[in-house]
């Protein structure tokens, strides 16, 4: 445990040493400032981070593959999506995992439409067809929906998302966010909360997501109002449904206690939040018993905060025993508030977990202020807008009831919102095939004066819906090709077809 700590002060004594050797090279030209007032702790100022621009070339190559999309139905792209992926195939029986009715997917293409889109089942049912008559819809709902299938089902579509050639270079899956779409629950339900901001003066819930830096869906969480604090974050992180384990993890202005630090670094995680009040921040600085640090430099007077080394090694033991419970599931990380705290004052154990906090709070912070290089800024940014993206298609798909959810039970509300993440995830894939083939076609055909750019390419999204159709009565006989993909649409004709 001392050579572990050892390594953490070490890393944290290199950063406080790099951040003033860039300062001091960076000159005028550095993107932040140190005010020391003659009372009073010294004030930071951060120049604000400004938008990144845009090429001609990236112009021309968002609308170009967008305007190649195929149009299609969302039923059709479900079940497209399986012809590919066996994903519907996930969806046993409760009772014994092998009973399968006939004509099952149609059922649960149905059925998926129904509760994403928010719509009931009325409009999916036809009598004429027995897939999509209502006993068969109710069967399948009772015995086949739930959140074990749900999960199988997406981890098959995360999967396949992370072997389309694109993907690679949006990012290798290390990076994920997580943030909370928020929903009101008009009915009477003991799985919601009160919020005046989100829900004025109705209940609701929050959908917790947590996406990684390919966009796929990895994880979800259903909270009831609006969250109060990042260890739910860390509740839907234990919980995934796919893919590799994020090395670090960011999300929007959430609650970012040092304790909260402290647990998240002790599980692996880089919790890298965006924070609304950066210049109010304490940095902090750690000496070895054997070792006293020197001077910072200019940046000496940020480092006026020192850690406390001897608690986080009188109770490191403890601390172990609470992570290892908590990958075991055997106690959620947001109960631990009130495990580590008494009258709102943290247990010895919670003050262990604050001080060890500290030295992973603190390397965030001069990562995000570093007076050079913005890349880890811009790249949770980046992040973010890649997960409100996510949440506009969300809003998009889940467009019925004027967007409430009338579920009531816990268990209702999950599934609902479990099959919309399971049908983001699925146009996610789509889109990103598709898009795909649209940039290797341009590659093997470059227009005029055009060309395709890596970079440029790393800056599409997979998150367009214009091509797609959410809205009406919906038809669940199927018409994907049978091999290879289907024809791209002539960019030329968009305008025409636009109209």
């Amino acid at each position: 445990m001392i050579e572990h700590l050892a390594e953490r002060v070490h890393v944290l004594d290199a950063a406080w040493r790099q951040m003033a050797d860039r300062l001091e090279e960076a000159g005028e030209e550095a993107k932040i400032s140190i005010v020391v007032p003659e009372r009073g702790r010294p004030k930071l100022n951060v120049e604000r981070l400004g938008a990144l621009g845009e090429s001609e070339m990236l112009r021309w190559l968002r609308a170009t593959t967008a305007a190649m999309l195929p149009r299609i139905e969302l039923p059709d792209l479900l079940f497209e999506v399986h012809s590919w992926t066996g994903f519907l195939d996930a969806f046993v029986h409760a009772a014994d995992g092998s009973t399968r009715m006939e004509d099952l997917a149609t059922s649960l293409v149905a059925l998926l439409t129904s509760e994403a889109c928010n719509i009931g089942l009325s409009p999916v049912i036809n009598s004429n067809v027995r897939a999509l008559t209502r006993d068969r819809l109710a069967h399948a709902d009772q015995y086949y929906l739930r959140g074990e299938t749900l999960a199988a089902a997406n981890a098959l579509l995360i999967q396949a998302q992370s072997e389309v050639p694109i993907v690679n270079g949006w990012g290798g899956g290390l990076l994920a966010s997580v943030d909370g779409l928020r929903f009101v629950v008009p009915k009477r339900s003991i799985n919601t909360g009160p919020s005046p901001k989100y829900f004025h003066f109705k209940r609701g819930l929050t959908w917790l997501n947590a996406i990684n830096d390919q966009v796929s869906g990895i994880g979800q969480m259903v909270v009831p109002g609006p969250p109060r604090d990042s260890l739910y974050i860390l509740d839907t992180l234990l919980n995934l449904d796919g893919g590799i384990k994020p090395e670090m993890v960011t999300t929007d202005n959430a609650s970012y206690s040092d304790m909260v630090f402290g647990l998240f670094d002790i599980l692996g995680y880089r919790f890298s939040p965006r924070f609304a009040d950066l210049v109010d921040q304490r940095f902090w600085y750690a000496d070895l018993p054997d070792q006293a640090r020197g001077s910072y430099g200019p940046v000496d007077a940020l480092a006026c905060n020192k850690i406390n080394l001897k608690k986080i090694i009188t109770w490191w033991p403890d601390m172990l025993r609470v992570a290892g419970s908590l990958i075991t599931n055997q106690v959620r990380a947001y109960d631990l508030l009130r495990m580590f705290g008494r009258e709102g004052r943290p247990t010895p154990l919670g003050q262990a977990f604050e001080e060890y906090g500290r030295i992973a709070k603190t390397l965030h912070l001069l990562a995000v202020i570093d007076p050079v290089d913005d890349t880890y800024r811009r790249r949770v940014n980046r992040q973010l807008t890649i997960q409100e993206a996510r949440h506009t298609l969300a809003r998009e798909i889940c467009h019925g009831r004027r967007g409430r959810i009338h579920q009531a039970y816990r268990e209702g509300q999950e599934d609902q919102l479990g099959s919309l993440g399971l049908i983001l995830n699925a146009i996610v894939l789509w889109n990103s095939r598709y898009l795909d083939a649209a940039v290797e076609q341009l590659r093997a055909h470059p227009p005029k004066d055009r060309e395709v750019l890596d970079e440029d390419v790393a800056r599409l999204s997979p998150l367009g819906y214009k091509h797609i159709n959410t809205l009406g009565r919906y038809n669940f006989i199927a018409s994907q090709p049978g091999e290879g993909l289907r024809p791209l649409r002539d960019p030329s004709q968009h305008e025409e077809d636009e109209g």
